[in-house]
């Protein structure tokens, strides 16, 4: 046996003169790909620098970021937006209503009826608004201006007008419930 290695100590040698193997991961996370490749311990530290450092930013981005659960929102409206086959409808009497809640209740009707496939558009014209609103430009106009001042409205490419999400976050955490209160709904 002496001078002699057999087979498997001259193949584990070969293994171990070796350069290591490369190992590549690729990570797809909120819209961030990452790739990482390096010996499996060089990776094995990026993943973990990736996870310890990027991970908690976009839990907090995400919490950050506003978005609409539909569900709840058409649950919030309930009594005061209505669809038929003719349209949406504000189901508040609108004495009961400021002209900038009417001009946003509107608003989010279409909003809210285009997402759920009920209306083919979501955004409104200034004189569509202004015939449901009842009152004349000059003051429809204005109204629009100030919704737009504040972020909850937007004017589109074409110049109508539709809700933010900014709008339809503020809708459910302050109008609704003041249109509610209000009314009695």
């Amino acid at each position: 046996m002496g001078g002699r290695r057999g087979s498997f100590q001259t193949q584990r040698q070969d293994d171990l003169n070796q350069t290591p193997e490369r190992v590549r991961v690729q990570i797809s996370y909120a819209g961030v790909e990452k790739t990482f490749e390096g010996t499996l311990e060089e990776t094995w530290l990026l993943l973990n620098k990736f996870y310890n450092e990027y991970i908690p930013s976009f839990e907090v981005a995400h919490k950050l970021q506003l978005s609409i659960d539909l569900q709840t929102l058409a649950r919030d409206c309930e009594g005061l937006i209505g669809f038929s086959k003719e349209g949406a409808n504000l189901l508040v009497p609108k004495n009961k209503l400021t002209d900038n809640e009417t001009l946003a209740l509107w608003l989010l009707a279409s909003y809210l009826g285009h997402k759920l496939k009920l209306l083919s558009e979501e955004a409104l014209s200034k004189e569509e608004l202004q015939a449901k609103l009842g009152k004349t430009g000059k003051i429809t106009s204005t109204r629009l201006g100030e919704l737009v001042k504040t972020n909850w409205a937007a004017k589109t490419e074409d110049e109508k007008f539709k809700i933010t999400t900014f709008g339809v976050s503020q809708m459910q955490k302050e109008v609704i419930p003041r249109i509610i209160t209000k009314t009695g709904i």
